[in-house]
């Protein structure tokens, strides 16, 4: 069965959204599907039509030359109508049997359009709601012209595709509101590749010794630095910690819109060394920082992105072993059981957080067994083969309706 997959961008970039994206292709491949993709004009990288990369054949979608792709608003659907022409050609050469679109709507809008034209059964993945996040970017305001816009588009295509899937329990609700019947909806959860995440040793002692940090307890905290991650928070409850626990450091590696914030409320707070930005590393480096980290600390913001969405990142922690404080938000408590795979605290409440930390740090001696549980939820739950097989019975049942 061959499945075209329609994306936004895709590797050789660095996102979340890529590397979902690289371990759904290589299960899918894992499982014998044949697989294809594209990405819109938003993709990034050299001028060139078609890229291959890590074993993946992409076909790249030109930018659109009419004359309303300069203009704000027309300008997304220039995107749309750019790669709705460039799938027709692609789907000419590749002949899929089942067009699978990712988010954001855009590329479900292309999808459909095509998928009429050739009668090809639809697929489309919502991964996020996009105008969530771009109110906490400033680049939406709540309610306004441009989030009512997207939120009717996104629906609008939830409703003509022949089945959706999502990447959690909070985005599924969410759509099952706006009129979409359960059973066209599936979860296919975030997870990790479980063998690129071993059980982490001792910390680099070089590097140990270089920070500056023996015989210290470091919290943590490795990813993107925007404002619904609730950073600032963390920073508050440092000179607190400090004043029971002189020995806890933070590392911080990322960067971000917030990157420049951060680092002048660490200094309004007198933390100085207590707190190192390492700004962002190469990929393949992230490891040797995530094994001098003790605690990992999420203190994402309640805000309707983060109750409905979960993220990637608690879950690499814990398998790899790791100790994960988490705020209480909804994407939260989908990953972790309070107490048994980590332990939460009350979103945006610096008390909490300090509470939770304070109580964490006084126990030593449960650490093992709520890195074992973390451990093995990730291993018998969230790997992306268990995930990624959750595809099987929606393109069956989609081939099947096109080929008794």
């Amino acid at each position: 069965m061959r499945i075209l997959h329609i994306l936004d961008h895709s590797i050789p970039l660095h996102s979340g959204y890529t590397f979902r994206t690289r371990a759904i292709l290589e299960q899918q491949r894992a499982l014998g599907f044949e697989t294809y993709h594209i990405t819109s004009a938003k993709h990034k990288g050299p001028a060139a039509w078609v890229e291959d990369v890590e074993g993946f054949r992409f076909f790249r979608s030109p930018p659109s030359a009419s004359w309303y792709a300069r203009l704000p608003v027309f300008n997304q659907f220039a995107i749309v109508d750019s790669l709705a022409k460039r799938l027709g050609e692609v789907i000419e050469d590749v002949r899929p049997n089942i067009l699978h679109a990712h988010s954001p709507a855009l590329n479900g809008l292309a999808a459909l359009r095509v998928a009429q034209w050739y009668s090809l059964p639809l697929v489309y993945e919502c991964r996020a709601f996009w105008e969530d996040a771009a109110v906490d970017h400033g680049t939406s305001r709540e309610g306004g012209l441009r989030y009512r816009g997207t939120h009717f588009l996104e629906t609008y295509v939830f409703k003509k595709a022949q089945a959706i899937t999502t990447i959690c329990e909070g985005l599924r609700q969410d759509i099952i509101g706006r009129g979409i019947p359960a059973g066209k909806i599936t979860v296919i959860p975030n997870a990790v590749d479980i063998q690129r995440f071993q059980i982490a040793g001792e910390p680099d002692a070089a590097l140990r010794g270089e920070l500056g940090w023996v015989g210290k307890t470091v919290l943590g905290f490795i990813g993107s630095f925007y404002a619904y991650e609730g950073l600032p928070l963390l920073l508050e409850a440092m000179p607190r910690l400090l004043a029971q626990r002189p020995d806890l450091r933070l590392l911080l590696v990322g960067g971000g819109p917030q990157e420049e914030y951060l680092r002048g409320k660490a200094t309004e707070l007198n933390l100085g060394d207590k707190v190192v930005f390492l700004g962002r590393v190469p990929h393949d480096k992230v490891q040797k920082y995530y094994d001098q980290v003790d605690i990992f600390v999420y203190p994402r913001r309640s805000m309707r992105l983060t109750e409905l969405v979960t993220p990637l990142k608690p879950l690499e922690a814990m398998a790899q072993g790791r100790l994960v404080v988490a705020s209480d938000v909804g994407g939260h408590k989908e990953l972790i059981e309070d107490r048994k795979t980590g332990w939460l605290f009350k979103a945006g409440a610096v008390d909490s957080l300090e509470r939770t930390l304070l109580e964490l740090l006084d126990r030593p001696g449960c650490w093992p067994d709520i890195k074992r549980a973390g451990r093995e939820f990730v291993e018998t739950e969230r790997n992306w083969q268990a995930s990624v097989k959750r595809y099987l019975p929606i393109y069956q049942k989609l081939a099947g309706e096109r080929c008794p």
